[in-house]
């Protein structure tokens, strides 16, 4: 019985960890702690603890008061595709990458950010190819290295 027991509790264990992988939450926010509302605005800002919420067990930060409010009102519109891993890693190598969150693009209404570190920026690497085609791909991908 008590292995049982142990069993149970480590494979909860298992699963409440592996649910929040989906997530990029590097420095303990997702989008490493920037503003997701102010991408749409075409600028990337820091957030602010003072404005701080929580949407599917994961920190958020905002800039301002307004922009935590819009997302509170609309959490999945400004959520970062691919949970908020490098969006052209996820296309070519099906891998969940950090990413430069100052390095993001708005295509249709959806936020993607990338990897950009020494001399590699796979925004202009998505860019360069073909990001529908990308985007497919990493949709794909998405579903198969994703948790449930």
């Amino acid at each position: 019985m008590k292995k049982a027991l142990l069993a149970l509790f480590l494979a909860i264990g298992f699963f409440a960890h592996a649910q929040s992988i989906d997530y990029n939450v590097h420095k303990g926010y997702a989008a490493n702690g920037y503003d997701v509302v102010s991408y749409f605005s075409g600028k990337a800002h820091e957030g602010l603890k003072e404005y701080t919420t929580e949407y599917d067990g994961v920190k958020y930060k905002f800039e301002s008061q307004s922009n935590m409010e819009k997302f509170m009102a609309e959490p999945t519109r400004y959520l970062p595709e691919y949970g908020g891993y490098c969006a052209y890693a996820v296309a070519v190598s099906g891998k969940k990458v950090r990413v430069d969150p100052e390095t993001f693009e708005i295509r249709q209404g959806k936020l993607y950010l990338f990897y950009n570190a020494g001399n590699t920026n796979t925004l202009d690497l998505w860019l360069k190819e073909s990001p529908n085609v990308l985007k497919t791909k990493a949709d794909e991908n998405w579903k198969k290295i994703k948790n449930p």
